[in-house]
């Protein structure tokens, strides 16, 4: 009785959940002239993939046993299962049979197909977690974390700096510069390599005008911002054993709590 329970609730909330996600995710391509809840990593993600099914599923893929891991082991979904796992799996089952790239611009389209998604994907997990014995949730967390924590600080940010240096020269050039500062910043290079696609390609299509500018001077504002709150600059001040200023430590204290 409790297995059908939850499978049931698992599907309504599945549906619930992936439905928005790919409404969302359709019409961040759309952006600034329709807006939407989304998010600019999972568009730039989704690019990044050039609309091939295969890479879709398979970037999914990558993040669904870091997902199915923390699911198993503290009972709770990561950000990956509606950033990245049910917009990319249902981009992918609606380019199956065509290829057709548009098809996940589609609003209505990627809505239907990511409520499929997650009800399947939510029912799995939820399940998996609810059926298997405290031995093996810990034997699989030991397996499944280091080989996703593998996959997303090693793999993928090599996989999207690649991606980065196929778009195009300019591309490659600004993933490089924003990659290589969030990997110092933030510990992870995708972040960066997305946005100097987004920057690169966005140069390339219309040129140096009032909405490239934006974006560029926003990605540097906000390299800035988390750097500032995340403590790089005396952190990097300490490590070339530079005396941090006192009027640094007090910005920070004033400012960054």
């Amino acid at each position: 009785m409790q297995f059908i329970t939850i499978l049931f609730e698992s599907l309504i909330v599945g549906a619930l959940v992936g439905f928005p996600v790919g409404v969302g995710a359709a019409r961040m391509f759309n952006a600034p002239t329709v807006q939407a809840l989304g998010a600019f990593r999972t568009l730039g993600e989704m690019n990044a993939t050039e609309g091939d099914p295969l890479s879709h599923f398979s970037f999914g893929l990558g993040f669904f046993f870091n997902a199915w891991a923390s699911t198993v082991a503290a009972g709770s979904f990561t950000q990956d299962v509606t950033h990245r796992v049910i917009p990319n799996w249902a981009a992918a089952l609606l380019m199956i049979k065509n290829h057709d790239e548009k098809a996940m611009h589609d609003a209505k389209k990627m809505g239907i197909a990511s409520a499929i998604i997650g009800a399947i994907l939510v029912a799995f997990l939820n399940l998996t977690s609810t059926s298997l014995p405290h031995s093996l949730q810990v034997t699989a967390v030991k397996v499944l974390v280091p080989a996703a924590t593998l996959l997303i600080n090693t793999v993928m940010p090599v996989i999207f700096w690649l991606a980065a240096i196929d778009a195009g020269k300019r591309s490659g050039m600004f993933g490089t510069i924003f990659g290589g500062l969030a990997q110092l910043i933030m510990g992870n290079a995708v972040p960066g390599v997305v946005l100097g696609i987004l920057v690169g390609k966005g140069v390339d299509e219309s040129g140096w005008n009032k909405i490239t500018r934006s974006i560029l001077i926003a990605t540097i504002t906000l390299f800035i911002l988390s750097g500032f709150f995340r403590g790089f600059d005396v952190m990097m001040l300490k490590q070339l054993n530079i005396g941090v200023p006192d009027w640094i430590i007090s910005l920070h204290k004033v400012i960054g709590g």
